[in-house]
């Protein structure tokens, strides 16, 4: 298996990995094609395909944020069982992003992600058994994830500036005895991280108005 950066719509393997992405993920957590042109060229934004026989068979996307010493998971795509796609992607991106911290001289706090909650969201990933909502936020806990102590939405990735609900943004702390987060440091990450979507909900920016007026946030277990 191959580990493929993808850094233009126009590579026949990101039209696979769109593809696969839309079969996953409801449509408003899905970027439009044409729109991925400007975050593939960005050298911080890292996507990257698992390439089986020619064939994308999975995906991830992520990031790390040296001035607050956070990587972050976007998104991390399945699409065939029995390959060991998930332990494959992991391993690659954790080797890449000790890489980006030792470059940054940095040492990284640890890496946010958000995972759909099964009891309040209808997701059932495309029928893939490694995409189910219930094998996702297990697979998170084994990996270290809790979730924040936080009513958590997101503006919808279809630029429409809908509520996404029925998540939990959850962290991976570095130090596994680390029980919160600065919830300035939550705040000034989500302010980055959806710099890109202008077209916000009012329930976003209670949400953040909130996190401005706590000094800290819980880490629950997931």
């Amino acid at each position: 298996m191959e580990y493929v950066r993808l850094t233009s719509i126009r590579d026949p393997l990101f039209k696979s990995m769109h593809e696969l992405l839309g079969r996953i993920f409801p449509k408003e957590e899905v970027l439009a094609f044409e729109l991925w042109e400007e975050p593939l060229r960005d050298e911080g934004i890292y996507v990257y395909a698992a390439v089986h026989e020619g064939e994308v068979v999975g995906a991830t996307e992520y990031r790390y944020y040296a001035d607050m010493r956070v990587a972050v998971t976007d998104f991390t795509a399945i699409g065939r069982e029995g390959l060991g796609i998930g332990r494959f992607l992991a391993e690659n991106r954790r080797k890449h992003l000790e890489r980006l911290a030792a470059e940054s001289r940095t040492s990284p706090l640890g890496m946010f992600a958000e995972i759909y909650d099964p009891r309040k969201a209808d997701i059932a990933g495309s029928g893939l058994t490694p995409m189910h909502p219930y094998v996702r936020r297990e697979v998170l806990s084994h990996l270290g994830y809790r979730k924040l102590d936080l009513d958590y939405v997101h503006p919808s990735w279809d630029h429409e500036g809908n509520a996404v609900t029925g998540l939990d943004l959850c962290f991976m702390p570095a130090d596994e005895r680390t029980t919160f987060l600065p919830a300035s440091l939550v705040a000034a990450y989500l302010e980055r991280y959806y710099a890109a979507l202008p077209n916000r909900p009012d329930s976003w920016y209670a949400m953040m108005d909130g996190l401005r007026k706590r000094a800290a946030v819980d880490l629950l277990p997931l």
